[in-house]
């Protein structure tokens, strides 16, 4: 049957398909808008199928806080190449992915895929499964991150490639920022020496133990200089005590409760495409 270029151009408006899978959609379901819909979706599932074992290194990771600051996202939808991350499309995709989780206050990403995507009454998931047939990549939500406390700071990187959330025991107010761009730049591994893994720790341990050894230092020695190694380890490697990047006169707790006297970092969350 004849198909207008009207009906092509709606139903690319609608579901945002090249103007040529449109046409061949509503040709096959012989101008049946709703089963043209479908037919553009099964084709999604078909490209996802084939391209499930691709890797999607690429992407754009998004940040963001709830209206009253005590909730904070941070996740990635990846794809596979630099060309699709930095779409507006795409991006704007992300975005209200993000959106999505914070008025949700959704904490599960299973939950997250689940749910309506805005305005087009299909799931989050299937809205992925879509853009995957119209794009033609692997496109998937990587990391899903949450942080709640009394405030909560998100800081994204220019380039949409690294993310963090810091969370406070009180209102710090713009200062919350620095702490932010601070765990951005400096990739703590930790929040403090408490919150690391022990196999970390022991790694790290034998680390230093190994390099004393190879200096020439007794083993006895070596464990007391990989102790001391251990220690700068934790001032570098844990957000609380690094060095504050405005002022290395402070660590990161004593700039914190220079904001406020009973202020405290509990907790915060970073990641990047590397």
């Amino acid at each position: 049957m004849s198909i207008t270029a009207a009906e092509v151009n709606k139903l690319r408006k609608q579901t945002g398909a090249g103007m040529m899978d449109c046409k061949k959609a509503l040709q096959e379901s012989n101008g049946d808008f709703d089963k043209a819909i479908e037919i553009l979706r099964l084709k999604g599932q078909k490209v996802a199928a084939k391209r499930g074992d691709r890797e999607t290194g690429e992407g754009a990771v998004l940040a963001s806080t709830n209206d009253g600051g005590n909730f904070g996202v941070l996740l990635s939808l990846n794809c596979e190449t630099d060309f699709v991350a930095k779409n507006e499309e795409f991006i704007g995709v992300a975005n209200n992915i993000l959106q999505v989780a914070l008025t949700g206050g959704l904490t599960d990403k299973s939950a997250l895929l689940g749910s309506q995507y805005p305005g087009e009454g299909i799931t989050i998931e299937e809205k992925i499964t879509e853009q995957i047939g119209k794009i033609g990549e692997k496109i998937e939500v990587g990391s899903f991150h949450t942080l709640a406390s009394e405030q909560v700071v998100s800081y994204i990187h220019p380039g949409n490639r690294l993310a963090t959330l810091v969370g406070f025991n009180t209102e710090v107010g713009e200062g919350g920022r620095d702490v932010a761009m601070q765990a951005a730049a400096m990739a703590p591994v930790a929040l403090d020496e408490t919150s690391i893994p022990e196999d970390l720790i022991e790694k790290e341990r034998a680390i230093g133990k190994e390099l004393a050894i190879q200096e020439g230092k007794p083993a006895d020695m070596a464990e007391k200089i990989a102790e001391g190694r251990l220690k700068k380890w934790f001032k570098e490697a844990t957000l609380v005590n690094q060095a504050f990047i405005k002022d290395n006169k402070m660590s990161i707790a004593q700039y914190v409760q220079s904001l406020d006297s009973s202020a405290v970092v509990t907790g915060f969350c970073r990641e990047a495409l590397d």
